[in-house]
């Protein structure tokens, strides 16, 4: 990746990290909200989360229940397909193995489809699910997130266009085979992968 080193226009800051920026990125140290539609309104009593689809039994999880699972905390930089890269930011919340432990997976399982509020979606393959950094999580930098960056839990796929990190989740839903999400089915990469630049569907 040292050709980014080379590109024209960057500050000094992105040429210093020019191995870790993907191509068409700019750092910026704000984490910026973007969003469709309005934050929505969680009512905690009756929020649940649930793991849907192709296991064995379904699981349904109460916010409480979430909280009691084991934590890790990450240092990771995450690229938003908007062209902010954000770094060295600590993420904390409830490692992705953790909750693939509470159900068994169909054997035709091999991609997911991610629930959140208002009927937002996005797609993964098992293959992206299953990274080690990925986490449900809550806090950043030690403190909780805020409501605009999917408080009180949005999924955290760093390796990937953050729009597959999606905010405000509800649930997991395992799937044979691979659909687009809210995002893709309006022409977003059904992958979302930054250093191959998988922006848009059409590439």
């Amino acid at each position: 990746m040292g050709f980014n080193l080379f590109r024209r226009g960057l500050s000094e800051q992105e040429r210093a990290v020019g191995d870790r920026l993907p191509p068409g990125q700019y750092v910026t140290e704000k984490w910026p909200v973007l969003h469709y539609g309005g934050v929505p309104r969680v009512n905690m009593a009756t929020w649940d989360f649930k793991l849907t689809g192709l296991v064995e039994e379904p699981v349904t999880l109460t916010y409480d229940q979430i909280l009691a699972m084991p934590r890790k905390t990450v240092t990771s930089d995450v690229h938003c397909v908007t062209r902010w890269s954000l770094f060295d930011s600590e993420w904390e919340g409830i490692p992705i193995q953790e909750i693939l432990q509470l159900v068994r997976l169909k054997p035709q399982a091999t991609h997911v489809m991610v629930h959140a509020e208002q009927g937002f979606t996005a797609n993964l393959s098992l293959d992206d699910l299953i990274r080690d950094p990925n986490m449900l999580v809550d806090k950043r930098n030690g403190e909780p997130i805020s409501a605009e960056h999917g408080w009180p839990l949005r999924l955290f796929v760093p390796h990937l266009y953050f729009w597959k990190s999606a905010k405000w989740l509800r649930g997991l839903e395992f799937m044979a085979g691979d659909r687009p999400g809210f995002w893709e089915q309006y022409g977003y990469h059904m992958r979302g992968e930054p250093w191959a630049e998988e922006r848009y569907g059409w590439q």
